[in-house]
């Protein structure tokens, strides 16, 4: 839909805020009450990027309210600063400087551990305003005497005084933060922050810089989280010390959490909702401190029928109501099953460094131990340009192991490993993702929220653009080359049919199928298949088995399976693991036959391996 009217969000959005005026004090809003709705609303554009795209939860954005609210305060009353605006921004700027130098800190953790790491944030930066810096902030008494906002046009000058007056000026400042949000969420950037929220580990396996991207959606929290702070003053002529105490963080939490995160417009009708039922609860009910009470139980009731918010319960009636889920599905279902030729493999990426003539992967004495168990001792390997190589050996040989180490997921605990005449030894793995060097895993890391051509996505703008790029505001549909490698490998795996389906909705052989098509779109030059035919029924082993058999064709890949007829179907060479050691290396039909092998495998029991 936003192909076809790409400009249909932004300009429902201006109506309805051009609408608001004469259409929301029918309904009992008064106009302060709207103005901090929407101060909340542009406070909550950035908590939504961080939280609803990101997954990160914050509790700590009070500390970059009130930073950005106090010193654009400061600026307009005590430094005689006389332009509202660029006070405003200056608020914004410090709000987001703060917020690099704190999520420097609060990102080492993850999960729960970073959620309170910024609660004890935010409660230092309350008791910092209320003490060492008082004399700045007003302490307990704020900052009172923020001017109203005006602008000189040479020939008149605009007063916005309040009211619906103030209205105008507020509105406009969340318009461009909606705009600029927008613009966020649909670039390269906010395709990455969706992707890092529902997988950050094959985020960072497809060779992006997450805790770069992390940081930056944290900037960018912190700067609405500033601007909304100092619109705060201007609309009270007051500086309140309540901007930085923990209920505000927790207010905004509420709110995403009731109109429906990752909406951006979730935490505008959740502060909608909030605002009025406190003044309704307070005022006309006559209800007193009671009224918290009764919005708690509202919070409860919403947040466990409409899991998705205010927002996404309406998104998903609408579905509901105009049939496009039940018609979606009726086509899927016509085209899956429909027999489609394999296309020819992808095209090698093009390399900066010179080619290396030795051999692609090298690896030396490596050896990894886990306090007294050894998993991996002395393992010598090696792997040709173009060559397709098996890994086999019993539960317990050291085989995933051995994998994660030539990826680099963990560090060997000696050796080294040399890939295309580099030594890697220790480097990260989204850097040799980035080298060309990478797998799939033995259990699916998808992201599971997404849908198979924006899982394909996320893997093709690594290799496209790098670990690490802030195009905040590029299309996606602008990135060259993007959209010809998706399309590519989607027609590679055979998911074309299923392009925009959820991931969740796939069957077990077609999800296999998208764990190898993720590594396939970073374009390797060394693919590392971790027992790709796992759990499959006869018939989809069968047509992984021809899959493979295609994608093989001029690539270089490793791959380690239980089932031995279809693995020495495919390769060329196999290596023998067994307790962390190189048992046997050589043909299929010198591993099939060998005695020692059939010792590892069946105890002594004379005859071939057989699958």
């Amino acid at each position: 839909m936003l192909k076809q009217r790409p400009f249909l969000i932004e300009t429902l959005t201006a109506i309805g805020l051009i609408a608001a005026p004469f259409v929301l004090p029918h309904l009992g809003f008064a106009p302060n009450t709207v103005n901090r709705i929407l101060v909340w609303g542009l406070f909550g554009l950035g908590f939504d990027i961080l939280f609803g795209f990101t997954g990160l939860l914050s509790f700590g954005q009070s500390a970059f309210y009130g930073t950005g609210g106090f010193v654009a305060a400061y600026l307009l009353t005590r430094a005689g600063f006389g332009n509202v605006l660029v006070a405003l921004i200056i608020g914004m700027i410090a709000a987001a400087a703060t917020g690099y130098v704190i999520g420097l800190i609060a990102l080492r953790r993850t999960g729960i551990y970073f959620a309170m790491i910024t609660v004890a944030i935010a409660e230092v930066f309350y008791f910092v305003e209320f003490n060492p810096l008082s004399d700045f902030t007003g302490g307990e008494n704020g900052l009172p005497g923020v001017p109203m906002p005006s602008f000189n046009l040479g020939f008149t000058t605009i007063h916005f005084t309040d009211g619906w007056s103030l209205y105008q000026f507020i509105a406009l400042c969340y318009f461009i933060g909606v705009i600029i949000a927008l613009r966020i969420v649909r670039s390269p950037v906010g395709a990455i922050f969706s992707a890092i929220r529902d997988n950050p580990l094959r985020a960072t396996a497809v060779g992006h810089n997450i805790h770069g991207y992390k940081l930056t959606a944290f900037v960018i929290a912190a700067a609405y989280a500033g601007f909304a702070g100092g619109l705060l003053g201007v609309l009270q002529a007051f500086m309140p010390p309540d901007a930085f105490t923990f209920d505000t963080s927790g207010q905004l939490v509420m709110q995403t959490a009731i109109g429906g995160r990752g909406t951006l417009f979730g935490p505008l009708v959740g502060a909608a909702v909030w605002l009025f039922l406190q003044d309704f609860l307070q005022a006309a009910l006559d209800l007193g401190a009671a009224w918290k009470l009764v919005l708690g139980v509202v919070f409860v009731l919403l947040v466990c029928f409409l899991r998705g918010g205010i927002v996404g319960g309406l998104a998903d009636l609408y579905r509901l109501v105009s049939g496009k889920r039940a018609r979606k599905e009726a086509e899927q279902q016509t085209e899956i099953g429909a027999a489609r030729p394999l296309p020819a493999p992808m095209q090698a990426r093009e390399v900066a460094h010179p080619a290396y003539s030795g051999p692609i992967l090298k690896a030396t004495g490596l050896t990894k131990r886990y306090g007294g168990l050894v998993a991996n001792s002395n393992v010598d390997f090696s792997v040709d340009q173009g060559e397709l190589r098996g890994i086999i050996g019993p539960n317990g040989a050291g085989k995933s192991t051995f994998f994660k180490m030539l990826t680099c997921e963990i560090a060997p605990t000696s050796g080294q490993i040399v890939f295309e005449g580099r030594d890697i030894t220790g480097l990260k793995v989204t850097e040799v993702c980035q080298l060309g060097l990478t797998k799939s895993y033995q259990v699916n890391q998808l992201f599971t929220g997404l849908t198979v051509r924006q899982n394909l996505t996320i893997a093709a703008l690594a290799e496209l653009r790098g670990k690490f790029r802030l195009d905040l505001f590029r299309k996606l549909a602008n990135v060259k080359g993007l959209s010809e490698q998706v399309e590519h490998t989607l027609a590679l795996v055979n998911l074309t049919a299923r392009a925009d389906t959820q991931v969740a909705e796939l069957a077990y052989g077609e999800k296999r199928r998208l764990e190898i098509g993720l590594a396939l779109a970073t374009s390797p030059r060394l693919l590392l298949l971790d027992e790709p035919l796992a759990g499959m029924s006869p018939r989809e082993r069968v047509e992984t088995v021809k899959l493979l058999k295609s994608i093989a064709r001029g690539r270089t890949m490793i791959i380690i399976d239980h089932d031995m007829d279809s693995l020495f179907e495919l390769v060329q060479r196999v290596t023998v693991l067994q307790e962390g050691r190189v048992l046997l290396d050589g043909t299929p039909e010198e591993i099939r036959t060998n005695a020692a092998v059939q010792e590892a495998y069946l105890g002594g029991v004379n005859g071939e391996i057989a699958a």
